[in-house]
């Protein structure tokens, strides 16, 4: 299919199978970030400790936390939207964890029982895909 001559490509069935997987794992960063913006800590489960250090974020680290966990999940929309603008989308969410990240590795006394490297490497590998496959899939004629 051809509009004003730029050619369309169809999805490739990887698209919707990455599109799916990543919007799941984004949303657990979408209910993170809300449950703590809505001080619902305590009822997940969160020690005194634990809630005090999530409520002494300072704005800018929590302004750059929101821009990568909604930039994140705007990213995996906009890719199954097959949507150009998922790509901008993965490069606010990389600026929003490198600013978190600094944040908690280099300037926060994160409480010894919410150190999760394990998870944070996760999030990390996840953004760094979904931007690279954004960008492929852009290349390719995919994303319109």
């Amino acid at each position: 299919m051809s509009t004003l001559g730029t050619s369309q490509k169809a999805a490739p069935w990887h698209l919707w199978l990455v599109g799916v997987l990543t919007l799941l794992f984004n949303a657990m960063g979408i209910l993170s970030y809300t449950t703590t913006k809505l001080g619902m800590l305590a009822e997940m489960g969160m020690t005194p400790e634990q809630i005090a250090f999530m409520n002494s974020y300072p704005a800018w680290a929590s302004a750059l936390w929101a821009l990568g966990v909604w930039g994140a999940f705007a990213g995996s929309v906009l890719l199954l939207l097959r949507s150009r603008f998922a790509v901008p989308a993965m490069l606010v969410a990389l600026l929003g964890l490198i600013g978190t990240t600094v944040y908690n590795y280099g300037m926060a006394d994160v409480p010894a029982s919410m150190e999760a490297p394990v998870l944070d490497v996760a999030i990390w590998v996840v953004t760094l895909f979904l931007l690279a496959y954004a960008r492929t899939m852009r290349a390719a004629g995919v994303l319109r």
